[in-house]
């Protein structure tokens, strides 16, 4: 599975569900659906939070098709914290739209650590 398109094309048929369910709960238009299937383009940050929260996948295995690294785990505090110091450390090295976009990562997965302890309790 070499894109994005691919891997969400890949769950939708693990799943069992159709391509326009998929699209329908997770209100993403079919225009911008079909555009991600020709490579016109590819989900933004939110579609991409919320696919992998749909999909219970990570986004480094959706974005990029890896998974995440070994003995890393993204719910950890330990994790959030020093990667929030790298991030103020190299921010200057970032461009404000890659800075935002780790922001939001950092934010869903606090968001996804909750939704499991909700679970779990």
């Amino acid at each position: 599975m070499q894109t994005i398109y691919d891997r969400i094309e890949y769950l939708i048929k693990q799943k069992g569900i159709t391509k326009k369910l998929f699209y329908e709960q997770l209100h993403i238009s079919s225009g911008n659906f079909g555009d991600w299937r020709r490579g016109k383009s590819t989900p933004g940050t939110q579609h991409l939070i919320r696919i992998a929260e749909f999909f219970h996948v990570s986004l480094d295995w959706l974005i990029l098709g890896k998974a995440a690294a070994d003995g890393v785990r993204e719910e950890g505090e330990a994790y959030m914290s020093a990667h929030m110091r790298q991030l103020s450390c190299h921010s200057e090295e970032l461009l404000p739209k890659e800075q935002e976009f780790i922001k939001e990562y950092i934010a869903f997965t606090r968001y996804r650590k909750q939704k499991q302890a909700e679970e779990n309790s």
